[in-house]
């Protein structure tokens, strides 16, 4: 027995060394996000978030939709429309009205009778893109940070005998929609000499005629597809969906031409819509994003580009921008 302990003890300590010197798993990107500290995450406030109940489903459970508005400088005109349109409790009692496939969900007044808010502004199609040098170049500044943050990272995973992930020089890849893109204040945006924010998956943009219309915000999308950039600067985008999707993408398609409902018995009632911070405290959603800013944010969009976990066979060596979700995630109510 003393003979097989002395074996056995022998066999350890030539196992034990091998398995010390394993490398540490490589941490998915949504690994990364959630060991994020709390200084690098950013609280949305109420005021910014647009509360949407459908009718229940079968089961009588809530569908909530929660939608997080875009911040100044962009879309600002049809974003103060569509507070107006909350406050005044107008989307209420209206529906969902078309469902396209790899495309768009919309909701708004199917009858289009519905009288509007008195005080909507006629938005200008220039406002589909910032022009404001200052501000232009304030955000092109930023992103430009994040762009350097990230490849510094690179630099550093290298010199540290990390395995290669990508050259640097690569996240310069020409958009074919845009002269340069990047995140700012949270949100995907692309530009050239002016700069505007980009049809990603979730993206809520407005719904309008032919040009020169623009839409007054009454009428409203969520992007359930393939991100549609074709629509970058063709129409407002004026938020994203940070919860709820599911109730959305779920839908029956419309069988009509793009998807909208044959009948009033196909579409999905809207029970109300609101600003959360309308809404009583206990039902205030409370949700917050990893800032863009952050290192923690760099080593997100890099495992993002790059996928290195125990899944993946060939990183990537670069991603679409839309590919590039930025984290958003609930608080608990304090």
């Amino acid at each position: 027995m003393k003979h097989l302990l002395l074996a056995a003890s022998a066999a350890a300590s030539l196992i034990l060394p091998v398995a010390a010197s394993e490398p540490a798993p490589i941490p998915s990107p949504g690994e990364i996000a959630a060991a994020a500290p709390a200084s690098d995450w950013i609280a949305i406030a109420p005021s910014d978030l647009l509360v949407m109940d459908l009718a229940p489903d079968a089961k009588g459970k809530p569908r909530r939709v929660v939608i997080q508005l875009m911040p100044a400088p962009f879309s600002r005109g049809w974003i103060g429309n569509i507070r107006k349109l909350a406050a005044a409790h107008w989307w209420d009692g209206t529906s969902i009205n078309r469902v396209q496939d790899n495309y768009v969900v919309q909701w708004g007044d199917a009858t289009e009778k519905k009288p509007l808010p008195i005080g909507l502004a006629t938005v200008p199609e220039s406002e589909y893109q910032i022009e404001d040098r200052p501000a232009v170049m304030r955000i092109i500044e930023t992103m430009h940070r994040n762009k350097v943050r990230i490849e510094e990272l690179v630099r550093q995973q290298r010199r540290s005998g990390s395995p290669r992930i990508y050259a640097p020089e690569m996240r310069t890849k020409v958009d074919p929609y845009a002269d340069l893109q990047g995140f700012a204040q949270g949100w995907p945006v692309a530009g050239s000499t002016g700069l505007w924010p980009i049809h990603c998956y979730g993206a809520v943009g407005v719904g309008r005629n032919l040009s020169p219309d623009t839409g007054s915000g009454a009428e409203l999308y969520a992007v359930i597809g393939h991100a549609p950039r074709h629509l970058d600067r063709n129409i407002a985008v004026v938020g994203r969906v940070i919860s709820g999707i599911e109730h959305l993408s779920s839908l029956p398609r419309g069988t009509e031409a793009l998807g909208f409902y044959k009948t009033e018995a196909e579409r999905m009632p809207i029970a109300s819509i609101r600003i959360a911070s309308e809404l009583p405290a206990a039902d205030q959603p409370q949700f917050e994003y990893l800032s863009t800013e952050s290192d923690s944010f760099a080593r997100y969009a890099d495992a993002r580009a790059n996928r290195r976990d125990p899944f993946f066979i060939r990183p990537a060596g670069g991603a679409d921008i839309c590919n590039i979700p930025v984290p958003v995630r609930p608080v608990a109510a304090k």
